[in-house]
This record gives C-alpha cells, sequence and structure tokens, in this order.
C-alpha cells in the first residue's frame, strides 16, 4: 500500500509532464485506448466517490446556504464566458461553424474530472460538487438558451441521458460517499479517502488518455482550420483558468475555494458538447469542441502548478489548520 501512495504522490505532483504523456498516448493509439472508453463513466464514478468522502453533510449544507462562490461559478461558465466566446471568436474566425463550436465547448457543464483536480490540490470538494451537479441539472434549459441568443440556433437537449448520466457519475456516488463519512463518523474521509486517492489519480490518467482518442483522426490529419481552432482553443482556455483565480482573488475566497473556482471555471465537459455539435452541427463546429479534449488536462495541471506555487505559504497554512481541526475531532472521538 505504501508503493501505491508514493505512486499517487508522485502523480499529484508530476501532472504537468504526465497529463501531456497520456493526451500523446490517446492520440497515437487510439485503437488501444478506444477500446476501453466504456470504462470512463465507472471511473469518474468511483472518483467521484472518493471526493465525496471528503465532505460532511453540514459543508454540503453551508454551501447552499452560503452560495456567492457556488453562484459566482454558475454565473462565469453559465453567461459570461459564453458571451465571450461569441465575441472572441467572430473576431478571430469567418466560418460561423468554428464560431458556433467554439459557443458551444464554453455553453456546457463543468466537468466531472475537475473534482479530482480538486482533490488533488486540496480545494473545497463541497463547493466543486454542487457546482457539477446544478450547471449539469441547468444544462438542458440553459444550453439551448445560449445557443439560441448567441447563435440563433435551435437545438434540443437530451435531458434524460444527460440526467441519467449525472445521476451515474456524480449524484449517486456523491451520496455515497458523504453518507459513508458521514456514518462512519469521519472514517470514510480520514482512512478510507486516502486509500483510494491514489488509484482515482491513476483513474485519472486513464481518464485523460481514453477521452483523447477522440482527438487522434484532427491531430493526425492537420490542416490550416484545425491549427487555427487548436489554437484559439489553447489561449481562451487559458483565459478560463485565469478568469476563475481572478474572480476567486476578487471575492478574497479561503484557499480551498480558490482552487475549486479556478478549476470548476476551467473545465468543462466536452463530451456533451461533442454529443451537441455532431447532433446539430454537423462539420466543422466539432473541431474547436474536440480541440478542448487536447488542452483541458494539460492546461488544468498546468494552472494547479503555478498556482500551488504563488500560494505556497497560504496553501501550507489551510492544511496545517484542517490537520489540526482532525486531529481535534478525532481526540474528542476519542474519548
Amino acid at each position: 500500500m505504501d508503493t501505491i501512495k508514493r505512486v499517487g504522490d508522485f502523480i499529484g505532483g508530476h501532472m504537468p509532464f504526465i497529463a501531456p504523456i497520456c493526451v500523446a498516448l490517446g492520440v497515437l493509439l487510439p485503437q488501444v485506448f478506444g477500446r476501453i472508453t466504456w470504462l470512463v463513466p465507472y471511473l469518474f464514478a468511483i472518483i467521484t466517490f472518493q471526493g465525496s468522502l471528503n465532505s460532511t453533510v453540514r459543508q454540503v449544507v453551508s454551501t447552499f446556504r452560503h452560495p456567492r462562490e457556488l453562484l459566482s461559478i454558475l454565473a462565469v461558465t453559465i453567461v459570461a464566458m459564453p458571451v465571450l466566446a461569441r465575441l472572441v471568436g467572430g473576431l478571430v474566425f469567418s466560418d460561423s461553424e468554428i464560431v458556433c463550436g467554439i459557443v458551444i465547448e464554453y455553453s456546457i457543464p463543468v466537468a466531472v474530472v475537475s473534482f479530482m483536480w480538486i482533490d488533488i490540490f486540496h480545494g473545497n470538494a463541497s463547493l466543486g460538487l454542487a457546482a457539477i451537479l446544478i450547471s449539469t441539472v441547468l444544462a438542458p434549459v440553459t444550453v439551448p438558451i445560449t445557443l439560441q441568443l448567441l447563435m440563433g440556433a435551435s437545438v434540443h437537449i437530451d435531458a434524460l441521458s444527460m440526467i441519467r448520466d449525472l445521476a451515474l457519475m456524480v449524484a449517486l456516488p456523491a451520496l455515497a460517499g458523504v453518507a459513508v463519512n458521514e456514518l462512519t463518523d469521519g472514517w470514510g474521509h480520514e482512512k478510507l479517502s486516502g486509500n483510494l486517492s491514489p488509484f482515482c489519480r491513476l483513474f485519472l490518467l486513464l481518464v485523460i488518455t481514453c477521452n483523447s482518442t477522440g482527438m487522434s483522426s484532427y491531430v493526425l490529419s492537420l490542416d490550416a482550420v484545425v491549427l487555427e481552432s487548436a489554437a484559439f482553443i489553447l489561449i481562451f482556455a487559458s483565459c478560463g483558468f485565469l478568469l476563475g483565480a481572478l474572480i476567486a482573488r476578487m471575492l478574497g475566497t479561503s484557499i480551498g475555494d480558490f482552487y475549486t473556482i479556478t478549476f470548476c471555471v476551467g473545465l468543462r465537459n466536452i463530451s456533451s458538447g461533442s454529443v451537441i455539435a455532431n447532433e446539430f452541427f454537423p462539420g466543422s463546429a466539432i473541431i474547436p469542441v474536440m480541440m478542448g479534449t487536447l488542452f483541458q488536462q494539460i492546461l488544468a495541471a498546468i494552472a494547479g502548478s503555478i498556482l500551488r506555487r504563488l500560494t505556497g505559504p497560504e496553501h501550507d497554512q489551510a492544511r496545517r489548520r484542517v490537520a489540526h481541526a482532525r486531529q481535534l475531532m478525532r481526540n474528542k472521538r476519542d474519548s
């Protein structure tokens, strides 16, 4: 077990170097990793369960009772980012399908995988969980309205399918994780979460690799449109993480909320976007959507690493406070 924990720590500390390798493997070997993409929803479920072990009912309730940070995430991801995508994309590209793909990319819900990044960088799991749940539940309403207002396009979201995926990957595992933590008086957080964490980090690498297989045909047959779309998404996606960090700082949030807001604003559920683009906008609209797969996880790793360096003393102080509080709780329970 010590070995797997060391592997997990190594992964957590070297994601800026490991994530690009995973993306490259998925792009270069789609015939290998494409066969196991069916595992991804189940891996997401395990990742969500492990992250939810770090939450209590009181923390979840507090997130909704004091929703400033949650509402900020939703306002930026549902309103601000799609509008910026439409304005900037329209200035750069004359192809309306490409612009539509960019708007789709930034109208879709917060990515489930953001939960894993929040765990790696010790963010607020309850806030991240709430942002993923609410943005996904609202998506069948918000995405069609956004595309209608910004692109004049009519789409119909398969709400039943989205809710089913939400239940499998997020809602049920999250409820199970919080319940285990509550019913075991913190054992789920103190023991089980730590034991599962290294495995979940390995699962994250597999998820990144499998999701990258969808980019293979585009990357291996590069043309001017693909290159221009890739460059745009790289820059715009980077700005997404920067915008999340700036908003968190403007709000004066705790260090845990700071990381959570950054990842929730920066990461999007691209699988939902690819379904919408393929079904309603056949053609080049899929290109900018899929480019997010190429860059999102790499940018998340780089952003987390940079922010950890910039907030090092603050981050360490917060971790010490949390560790002290947990020790007090253990002493109280044992006495």
